[in-house]
Parts: structure tokens; C-alpha cells; sequence
């Protein structure tokens, strides 16, 4: 699979893992004290044939995917769920952690967010997420990482998600989609 964008990870355990999984190009971040050089060298790679932020689920991953979104619009976004990168001790979280196979389908997923300005396309209310009981229920929160993975969008809090609904651009139909199946596999959980 050859990936025409330059991916951004966050260090060179990333970077071998990639290229073990696909034929591309990366820039590391050196964890999340991103330099303005790195900053400067991303948006010239956007500029250029454009980027795919791929960072590990946790806070230092969430924290580098924000910086870079602030600073150059348009990068395209793959994700993993956690639980598709804890290293084989426990020990350990990261894209490096990764099955060649799971990398793939996260590169096959991406993401581009809504620019700012443009009409938001979800019409998903409180009331909606309240109903599929994403927010204000006991099992608010695993329910809300399991839309993450069925919608490719990452996980998120309470209130972060109706803004990464809009951010990528998720439709009535796919988010009732996912909320069915995940009721279907708790009914048969």
C-alpha cells in the first residue's frame, strides 16, 4: 500500500512501523513538545502532498494532533483505539505497538476535518447523544470510544464530541448506523 501523503508521528518507533506496514514517508514529532521547525517542515509537507496526523490515543497524541490542526489546516487524521495499541507486556501504548493490518485500515480511513466556515453537515443534537446514551449515562464513556472506533474518528470526551462529529463531517445516517450496532453488540454482549 503506498501512501502519497507524508505521515506526522510522534517518534521513530512510529516511523518503523509505518514503513513496515505501508510504503511511506514520515515526520516526527519528537513527542509533544512540538519545535517550530517541525511545525514549519509539516505545513511545508502539506503544501506540498499534503498530511495524515497519526498519533498515539493519549492525551501527549491528542495534545500534537490539536497544535498541528491549529497551525495547518486541512491535514487528514487516522486513528487507532487504544486497545489496538498496547504493546504485548501492557506496558506500553503507541502506534508502535500496532499489527501491520490494523496500520493499514487506519491509513485506509482517514479523515479530512470541515474547514472553518463551511456548513456544518451533522445535525446531531445533545438530545441525540444523550438518547444513544453517549453522554449522561453510566456507561457514557465506553460507549462513546466504541463510536470512536466504529466511525474512525478517535476517541473523545463528552464534550468534545459534537465538535469532532462536525470536524469530520459524520452524517445522521452514520452515526445511527454505528449507535445500532452498538446496541445490537451489547444486546449480545
Amino acid at each position: 500500500m503506498d501512501i502519497k501523503e507524508i505521515i506526522v508521528v510522534e517518534g521513530k518507533d512510529d516511523t518503523t512501523a509505518i514503513k513496515r506496514a505501508v510504503n511511506a514517508d514520515t515526520i516526527e514529532t519528537n513527542g509533544s513538545a512540538i519545535s517550530e521547525e517541525t511545525l514549519r517542515n509539516i505545513q511545508h509537507a502539506q503544501d506540498v502532498r499534503g498530511v495524515i496526523v497519526f498519533t498515539d490515543p493519549d492525551y501527549p497524541g491528542r495534545r500534537i494532533r490539536a497544535i498541528i490542526e491549529a497551525r495547518v489546516p486541512g491535514v487528514k487524521h487516522a486513528f487507532l483505539p487504544k486497545k489496538k495499541t498496547i504493546a504485548k507486556n501492557g506496558k506500553g501504548l503507541g502506534i508502535e505497538h500496532a499489527k501491520d493490518e490494523d496500520i493499514r485500515y487506519a491509513l485506509s480511513k482517514v479523515y479530512t476535518p470541515q474547514e472553518l466556515g463551511q456548513e456544518l453537515a451533522c445535525a446531531i443534537t445533545l438530545d441525540d447523544l444523550i438518547a444513544a446514551k453517549l453522554l449522561s449515562h453510566p456507561n457514557a464513556k465506553k460507549r462513546r470510544e466504541r463510536l470512536g472506533e466504529l466511525l474512525n474518528i478517535g476517541p473523545t470526551n463528552g464534550k468534545q464530541l459534537v465538535k469532532r462529529l462536525e470536524m469530520f463531517q459524520i452524517t445522521e445516517e452514520q452515526f445511527g448506523k454505528a449507535i445500532a450496532q452498538m446496541n445490537q453488540e451489547e444486546k449480545h454482549a
